[in-house]
């Protein structure tokens, strides 16, 4: 297997969507489109195929990636409600994904776990089954000791194993521990760690890891689509955002905007998408973006306990948050 360098990987993404996908598990996965280079790692795919030589998830997927605009996918980030999983379930889901991409797609998954042996293991293991680049996000049980050293211990011990680059991944709403800036920063210095997923909408933030960056290869994308202009108006390259799972095209829109400079229309369609982003990410979470995906004509399945489905009178505000935005 051969292996990536952080050169060879912008990391200009935007999540895209998923349709009903047997076999996949009931995880509801999220994608992100990844412009890339060159791609220089092939990974193992899963002999489980039909008669006509492709599994049920490979055709609906092959389709779906004919359509899209990027060139890759994300699975396992928060969204695929990756915590609730075992571990076979989710080597299962990058062997299957990796199964349905062509071969000159990229596969980023989310290998993150409490413990940094489990993290490199995790991480190992899902570069057997195809994944090209790694997303860690923080551990956070013992937050309380999760110091800037202890931080840069588990990341470098987890970049100096894994044969594929790593994305560190913050996201504080979920783990209550901001990945410090300080330690992002000595992290960025590290040949095998390539960039950040920034999930906690602090742009100040943000912009401060860019700046102290700038001299080292190093990428920075913004976690939700909700503070999409705003980053890539202080240097990000592009967000990891989970919004695209239902309205994958208009923010993949948002990126082509700000990316040529026409930014008034730009902050109108960012002003379009706030609050439907907020709905799915902040006050429904993962039930709403399911519930959402439904309605859109994706697969978005049940959720797991102890997520709880959402209630009737939750429904309808939710439907509202799209629907005066002009997006129902």
């Amino acid at each position: 297997m051969g292996s990536l360098h952080r050169a060879q990987l912008p990391l200009t993404c935007c999540r895209q969507r998923r349709r009903k996908q047997p076999g996949a598990g009931r995880c509801g996965e999220v994608r992100c489109s990844w412009k890339q280079q060159r791609r220089t790692t092939t990974g193992k795919r899963s002999s489980e195929e039909t008669g006509s030589g492709k599994t049920g998830f490979q055709e609906d997927f092959s389709e779906e990636v004919a359509m899209m605009m990027g060139q890759g996918f994300v699975v396992q980030g928060s969204n695929g409600e990756f915590p609730f999983l075992t571990s076979s379930e989710r080597l299962e889901v990058v062997s299957r994904a990796r199964q349905a991409l062509p071969k000159d797609k990229l596969l980023l998954a989310g290998s993150g776990c409490e413990s940094t042996q489990a993290t490199v293991e995790m991480t190992v293991s899902m570069a057997q089954v195809g994944a090209d680049a790694a997303m860690v996000v923080t551990p956070c049980y013992y937050r309380g000791r999760m110091s800037s050293a202890a931080l840069i211990h588990h990341y470098t011990k987890v970049a100096d194993l894994s044969p594929v680059p790593v994305v560190l991944y913050s996201v504080p709403a979920n783990t209550g521990l901001d990945l410090p800036v300080d330690a992002v920063v000595t992290l960025s210095q590290h040949p095998n760690i390539v960039g950040i997923k920034d999930s906690g909408g602090d742009v100040t933030r943000i912009g401060l890891i860019v700046h102290k960056t700038r001299s080292q290869d190093f990428q920075v994308l913004a976690g939700s689509a909700g503070f999409l202009l705003a980053s890539y108006a202080i240097g990000a390259v592009g967000g990891v955002c989970a919004l695209a799972n239902v309205l994958g095209s208009q923010v993949c829109q948002l990126e082509r905007l700000c990316l040529t400079g026409q930014w008034e229309d730009a902050q109108k369609l960012q002003h379009r998408l706030i609050e439907p982003n907020t709905a799915v990410t902040r006050r429904f979470g993962i039930p709403g973006l399911k519930k959402t995906m439904d309605w859109f004509g994706y697969y978005g399945g049940p959720c797991r306990s102890p997520l709880q489905e959402l209630s009737p009178a939750q429904e309808e505000a939710l439907r509202l948050d799209f629907a005066s935005n002009g997006w129902l």
